[in-house]
């Protein structure tokens, strides 16, 4: 049988609509099984951990998703660890978190998975490499700075609070942004010649801005009189390409493995049920 994916959807936030729509779309370029469980932004703790019961005991269903930000009222860890950990394709239970710390296989989280991915296609070596992960959060950064020292990287995690954030940052052979703040990693902070990942996702909707960040590139501000808005990451995108001896860009570069690590991990994930 094909893999089969549950995406729940709480509310109306329009990322998240757009995050599942790709993935819905993804899902069926592939020929997998895409389910999509809408519920309306009313709805309770109670009714979204029975959505995924009842998703848990269903024998198609190898991974399922609840996409995040769930409405305040529902009690987001309750929800997370209702999940059964062998359909937890986002890699964000404990169980799972254990064999990440552990180096045991299992479900990654998908946008480190991600990088990991991108850094050994382009033949980007790690073994004995310093690396810096700005941002500490447990879908990017934790993950992210585990998943570099199972491959040997010396890694060092910073965060809003790290003294001298940009000196720690130019140590950095390979640097991964994922702070959530609009293009706060700047030149002082690259070394001439490091690996830039940027993680980062955010919508620009100030003209001037718009400008500075993109050095006023052409074709970026037609993107942005049409769109009223332009997508930016959490690093300076001239300065990411000034300075970096490789790097992603924003839109286009972690995103769409995002995606594809989420496949993967429902295939995977069908795989081991299966036997």
């Amino acid at each position: 049988r094909a893999p089969g994916l549950a995406v729940v959807l709480v509310g109306n936030d329009l990322a998240s609509e757009i995050y599942v729509s790709s993935k819905v779309r993804t899902c069926i370029e592939l020929g997998m099984r895409s389910e999509e469980i809408r519920m309306p932004d009313t709805a309770t703790t109670a009714e979204v951990l029975a959505q995924v019961d009842a998703l848990n005991r269903d024998p198609g269903i190898d991974g399922i998703l609840v996409q995040m930000p769930l409405p305040k009222q529902v009690d987001s860890r309750a929800v997370l660890l209702a999940i059964d950990p062998s359909k937890d394709v986002d890699g964000f239970h404990p169980f799972n978190v254990g064999n990440l710390v552990g180096n045991i296989p299992g479900p990654r989280p998908c946008t480190p998975a991600g990088v990991m991915e991108l850094l050994k296609r382009y033949g980007i070596g790690l073994k004995g490499k310093r690396a810096v992960v700005v941002g500490r959060s447990d879908i990017v950064g934790k993950p992210m700075a585990m998943l570099l020292m199972h491959e040997h990287a010396t890694v060092t995690i910073c965060h809003s609070r790290t003294a001298d954030l940009a000196g720690e940052c130019r140590r950095a052979e390979i640097l991964v942004a994922a702070i959530g703040r609009t293009a706060m990693i700047e030149a002082e902070h690259i070394a001439e010649g490091a690996v830039v990942i940027d993680v980062g996702i955010n919508r620009v909707t100030d003209r001037e801005e718009a400008m500075r960040l993109t050095g006023g590139n052409a074709a970026r501000m037609a993107g942005f009189d049409k769109r009223g808005s332009i997508v930016v990451g959490d690093v300076h995108p001239v300065a990411m390409a000034e300075r970096a001896s490789a790097y992603t860009p924003v839109p286009g570069g972690v995103g769409p493995l995002t995606i594809a690590m989420l496949m993967s991990n429902t295939v995977e994930s069908a795989e081991r049920r299966l036997g």
